[in-house]
């Protein structure tokens, strides 16, 4: 395996509060998930950091040297921070890809993701406009959107630097101060990033990247009075905890969290496209995803002919370095999540599951050192199985034949989640019914897991609340205030 230049990241340090220094949490070890091998030592924050951090951003935020910029001088610095990443991106995709272990080309397209995000927000915040609102007396009325203050984020470790931008960039263009707190386990994408704002030109303070355990550094910001909302992507459970704080600070918090998507191919649709769109929903990002279509759905009559294409393309998916151009799936996070992957298939064999393809660790030179597991493709399963029902994040889709509409509706609702779904059939008429009646935040027609920072993101049930992403995605991160100007020729009748 190769490596790249950490040199700028290896001093362990992080952004506190407008300075650079080793946080006061434990020191671990950044490692490569391909391999092992070192990629830097990490000083993590604590609960002092946290304080500290919050306590300058709330500085930062009230002396407004950001949030009193006006819309297009706030805009002008994020569209420097998408040049800046332009400028460095086969580098920032490179430290992704040692961060987490995702293929190279994968990591390209995240950071590229990343500075589009900069750019299509610092657009919107040129163009967002405040509204009159039609008046019902002699007033003037109109509705304005100010910053919330403070803003603590929670991102995960399957697509770092995407997932900042996400959150980073509205924030800061509602006029905001942002802590973030990226996953322990891949810190250096979010360090990086911090570094371009810097030198974008955010002021001192209004920006921190605070690596560290969840329990210790994300807990401190959720709890802290000074912090106004919280923008978490990350698992449910989590989820439920952070929802509970918010509530107690009455709080708004944005949760994007967990999925167990269903897929629905019908017996009209093109297989070619169909095959390959199902493949790349369950096993790109080595199953890494929360949209990930782990359920899949085939009706009844093209059943068998579909599955036996399906397990044949699996296993010609190409397994290996993330460094390499044909590489199309990399290892898992970690070997704890691994070992995570393995008991879920082997519940599902304990359930009745047969495994067609896949369901363990591949065999050869270097494999052994890494995480890797392969594209694993389960049958003779119910809806209602766990590995059905539960969320395993890694790559393993679970294949279930249908009949008919009503009970395949019935079938792909019956989850806890509703994050995503997708659909293959030439029937617009039954993908507008199908796709209307899902219980899902994003429903996919004929392809899967593209994604345009134009479009609102999110879920419903357990997968979340809120929305990221599109033009209104901004006032995610601000307040309304309405304002009456009073236009009576003669005082209030009132108090005569």
């Amino acid at each position: 395996m190769d490596s790249v230049d950490l040199s700028g990241l290896s001093s362990g340090e992080i952004l506190i509060g407008g300075e650079w220094r080793r946080g006061r949490g434990n020191k671990y070890t950044s490692i490569y998930p391909a391999d092992q091998s070192v990629n830097a030592d990490v000083y993590g924050a604590n609960e002092d950091d946290a304080r500290e951090a919050i306590e300058a951003a709330d500085n930062a935020w009230r002396r407004a040297d950001w949030s009193g910029l006006k819309p297009h001088e706030r805009a002008a610095v994020l569209h420097r921070a998408c040049d800046l990443i332009r400028e460095r991106h086969e580098w920032l995709a490179q430290v992704q890809r040692r961060d987490n272990g995702k293929p190279i080309n994968e990591t390209r397209a995240l950071v590229t993701s990343a500075a589009n995000t900069f750019r299509y927000f610092a657009a919107c915040l040129e163009t967002l406009d405040e509204s009159l609102t039609p008046p019902r007396g002699e007033y003037l009325t109109m509705s304005v959107h100010e910053p919330l203050g403070v803003v603590g984020a929670i991102t995960p470790w399957n697509s770092p630097i995407a997932s900042d931008a996400q959150k980073i960039a509205p924030a800061l263009a509602g006029g905001n101060s942002i802590v973030l707190k990226p996953a322990e386990v891949t810190p250096l994408a979010s360090v990086a990033l911090a570094r371009i704002l810097e030198e974008a030109g955010v002021p001192k303070g209004v920006v921190s990247v605070l690596p560290g355990k969840g329990s210790i550094v994300g807990d401190a910001i959720v709890r802290h009075p000074l912090v106004k909302k919280i923008s978490f992507t990350g698992g449910t459970e989590v989820g439920r905890g952070i929802a509970l704080l918010a509530a107690e600070k009455l709080m708004p918090a944005s949760l994007e969290l967990g999925g167990k998507s269903p897929t629905i191919v019908f017996d009209d649709a093109d297989l070619d496209h169909a095959v390959n769109g199902v493949l790349y929903g369950i096993f790109s990002s080595s199953g890494e995803s929360c949209i990930a279509g782990s359920r899949l759905f085939v009706q009844r009559s093209i059943y068998h002919a579909f599955v036996e294409r399906l397990v044949s393309s699996a296993r010609k998916l190409r397994v290996g370095d993330p460094s390499l151009e044909q590489t199309q799936m990399g290892p898992l996070i970690s070997a704890q999540h691994r070992t995570s992957v393995e008991r879920f298939v082997s519940l599902g064999i304990e359930e009745g599951g047969r495994v067609l393809c896949g369901g363990g660790r591949p065999e050869g030179d270097g494999f052994d050192r890494g995480f890797f597991f392969l594209p694993t493709i389960i049958e003779g399963l119910s809806n209602g199985a766990l590995i059905c029902q539960k969320e395993i994040f890694g790559p393993v889709l679970v294949v279930l034949p249908f009949d008919d509409e009503e009970s395949l509706l019935a079938d792909a609702n019956d989850s806890a989640f509703g994050l995503a779904a997708g659909i293959w059939t030439r029937d617009y008429k039954r993908a507008w019914r199908t796709a209307r009646a899902l219980d899902s935040g994003t429903v996919w027609i004929n392809t899967y897991k593209q994604f345009s920072i134009a479009t609102p993101f999110g879920g419903w049930k357990d997968s979340g609340t809120g929305r990221e992403k599109g033009y209104l995605g901004i006032r995610e991160y601000m307040q309304q205030k309405s304002l009456y100007w009073g236009l009576n020729a003669a005082p209030l009748a009132w108090a005569d």
